[in-house]
């Protein structure tokens, strides 16, 4: 590391250390040292100094600790020449860097001052486990760390648009001379936030350590390691977390300094200008510290140096076609035209016919095209696909049919909600303005389903209806399907098949935990339905979804195989000997940290609660969802504890071994609505009322809870004991 390089850093810890000192003693006057302190939604305190430290910062006294360890490692400026590859001191006061910023942000939310305006601050873990799935399953390569401002407004937009394209999560912030990259992608009307992978963090370089320890919990969360294991989880990161730091404009010594704790993590940092570089690699993969004054190569350098991993959709519209978009919003001041909703009748059916009778790649719009179309009126639609292929199966047909949920968002000015016959669709003026047609929806389907689906499918021909009487006389087929499927997939059962098929894209991230996934059993993400599995293997036989034979039945009360045992054995890198299927006290299955709910035991009343990870109140195990997490995670086994997807509780295998749905006692009202008729049948069936489950409005607490079941008198209660 250069000279300069090195003495900026050590300059701006000191710079930062100084100024966390600052606020700790003024918190410590105001508040005192018993002061509760948090992040809000989290179960790791102050994540830096909880996984590289192992300090659980409850309270505001607790800081002083960890500031003792960040000056500690602060160093003074080099005097001689400094000689590569050793970065020592940099390095070290890169992580009292880290260490420091993470205790002024924490203080300041305590005053109330972050986040700042317009941004998201601190990333909760709940955001972390959402896009859990998105980064082990390659849906979203990496992120990019920006600090800066651009040296215009252009240019700004170009290269967050040009991240979406890759799928790359922007996290934008801090400034130069007061400018924020974050105001300048405000000012061209840029949407930002979490569904376009776009996210301000802060305004100030400072803040620049929410990324970064949004990092350091993938380690925690799905690497499964310990709070303290410095080394484990630095090293997690730079293997696993495609992560890199951009800096647009100036370098202060402030930003050289978080840019050495990024380095740290093996996070490279590529700057647009003329700064010295650090090109033998060690820490990082490859470089550590690059400069690329040219933006129209910037992206491309960032990728080359982190070693990113893109796959670009190549899909001819008129319009940017990335994940990135699958969540943006069109708001109806928006919309030149929609379709379905509560607006007009609309529908998507997929179906599998004989190769003779269509023509692969043909799209028909039959009906008024989008040039045809009043601006804000809403119209029907019918998206009618016919497939063919010699691997076609009936089964797969609501596969494929999910995913023109996925293909038609991914398209930049198109919004898509719901599926089947409850689908709503608008299309915005700005992609009208741009050539996007209706005959673009059968384009983007063609394509993506050639490109995900091609080891089963040959051809794709897609008709687009636009009259009313066309979709009415054709919604009675599409309904008469959606109800045969519904029929033979509740039908299935484990005891039906001889073989299950294994989940493994989250070892990416949790490397040694394994999905079992069954026919009453989805994987706990909530994305892979037994059938979706055997579609899954039947495109990648090399893939994460593999066969298991069942094998002999050692226990089917709790759902033990011999041939599931030696697969579990063999894939979790020899760690896990048994999973107990239907059970969450003896060997219970396995979780990573994209789960969608948690299902934990509650002895006091006998019974186990379901908490979904988009409730954030607390619950009657004294903990909130992101604090429950903490233990349930890394691909650890966790007796009285478990992730799940959503479906499953409506399962008829639930937890059956223990007592089945008889032994919920309490789960979120919203959990309860999601789950809608389903779980009223599923009650019904077991002859449970509803009504007996309590939730959030009847108690958060173990005593208003024992309290209500004894009023409603819940069978848990006089159920065999749990312990």
């Amino acid at each position: 590391m250069s000279k300069i390089v090195a003495g900026a850093a050590m300059r701006g810890a000191r710079i930062v250390v100084d100024e966390a000192e600052k606020l700790f003693n003024q918190t410590i006057k105001e508040k005192g040292k018993d002061q509760e302190i948090e992040f809000p939604e989290t179960a790791f305190y102050l994540p830096m100094a909880y996984a590289l430290l192992g300090i659980e910062v409850k309270t505001v006294g607790d800081i002083e600790a960890v500031l003792k360890e960040a000056k500690s490692l602060l160093r003074d400026e080099p005097k001689d020449k400094l000689w590569l590859p050793y970065l020592g001191g940099a390095l070290d006061s890169g992580i009292a860097t880290l260490l420091a910023e993470e205790i002024i942000v924490a203080i300041r939310y305590l005053y109330g001052k972050e986040p700042q305006a317009d941004c998201c601050g601190f990333f909760t873990d709940t955001i972390l486990r959402t896009l859990g799935i998105q980064l082990v399953d390659g849906r979203m390569p990496g992120f990019a760390a920006i600090l800066g401002a651009a040296p215009d407004n252009k240019t700004a937009v170009k290269i967050v648009r040009e991240f979406q394209k890759r799928n790359i999560l922007s996290f934008v912030g801090s400034n130069v001379n007061g400018r924020s990259i974050i105001d300048q992608l405000k000012e061209e009307k840029v949407e930002m936030g979490w569904d376009t992978y776009i996210v301000p963090y802060g305004r100030d370089t400072v803040t620049g350590v929410y990324p970064l320890n949004w990092a350091i919990r993938g380690a925690l969360t799905f690497g499964g390691h310990k709070k303290g294991e410095a080394l484990k989880c630095l090293t997690y990161c730079k293997e696993r977390v495609f992560a890199f730091g951009l800096v647009l404009g100036e370098l202060d010594d402030l930003k050289y300094a978080t840019g050495a704790g990024a380095i740290n993590m093996g996070f490279p940092i590529i700057a647009d200008t003329d700064i010295p570089e650090i090109r033998p690699s060690g820490i990082c993969t490859y470089e550590h510290l690059v400069k690329e004054l040219d933006h129209k190569r910037i992206i491309q350098r960032c990728i080359e140096v982190r070693g990113v991993k893109v796959k670009i959709s190549e899909v001819p519209i008129p319009v940017a076609y990335s994940a990135a978009f699958e969540g943006e919003r069109i708001r109806r001041e928006q919309t030149y035209v929609q379709f379905g909703g509560k607006f007009s009748k609309a529908f998507e059916f997929v179906k599998g016919v004989e190769a003779d009778s269509i023509e692969d790649g043909k799209v028909e719009v039959i009906g008024p095209e989008i040039d045809d179309m009043k601006e804000g009126a809403a119209y029907p639609l019918a998206i009618y696909v016919e497939t063919a292929g010699r691997k076609m199966e009936k089964d797969f047909e609501p596969i494929l049919e999910r995913q023109i949920h996925n293909f038609l968002n991914e398209a930049m000015g198109i919004f898509h909600m719901g599926q089947r016959n409850s689908c709503w669709i608008r299309i915005s003026k700005d992609a009208n303005k741009k050539g996007f047609k209706l005959k673009h929806f059968g384009v983007i389907i063609h394509a993506r389903l050639h490109e995900s689906f091609g080891k089963i499918i040959d051809k794709v021909h897609v008709k687009l209806y636009t009259k009313e009487d066309d979709v009415k006389r054709l919604m009675p087929e599409a309904e008469a399907s959606y109800s045969s499927r519904d029929e033979r997939m509740a039908g299935m059962t484990d005891e039906s098949v001889d073989t299950f098929y294994s989940c493994t894209l989250c070892q990416s991230f949790a490397p040694n935990h394994v999905c079992i996934v069954k026919p009453e059993r989805l994987g706990l993400c909530g994305a892979y339905s037994w059938l979706d599995a055997k579609a899954c293997y039947e495109l990648n036989p090399a893939g994460p979804n593999q066969p298991i034979k069942k094998g002999r039945a050692i226990d089917p009360e709790r759902g033990e195989w011999e041939g599931v045992n030696k697969f579990i054995y063999d894939k979790s890198n020899k760690t896990l000997e048994r999973f107990h299927g239907y059970s969450i006290m003896s060997n219970p299955e396995t979780s990573c940290g994209c789960f969608e709910c948690i299902i934990a035991i509650l002895p006091e009343v006998n019974g186990f609660m379901v908490v979904n990870r988009e409730y954030s109140g607390f619950t009657p195990a004294g903990m909130k969802f992101s604090t429950l997490a903490g233990s349930v995670g890394g691909g650890a086994q966790t007796p009285g504890f478990m992730g799940i997807g959503k479906l499953y509780v409506v399962s008829k295998k639930f937890i059956i071994a223990d007592g089945g749905i008889k032994r919920l006692v309490w789960m979120p009202k919203e959990l309860k609505a999601a789950l809608g008729e389903k779980l009223k049948k599923r009650c019904a069936e077991e002859k449970l009322s509803l009504e007996k489950i309590a939730d959030e409005e009847n108690a958060v607490e173990t005593d208003q809870l024992m309290e209500y079941l004894t009023k409603v008198g819940h069978p848990a209660l006089k159920m065999p004991p749990l312990v």
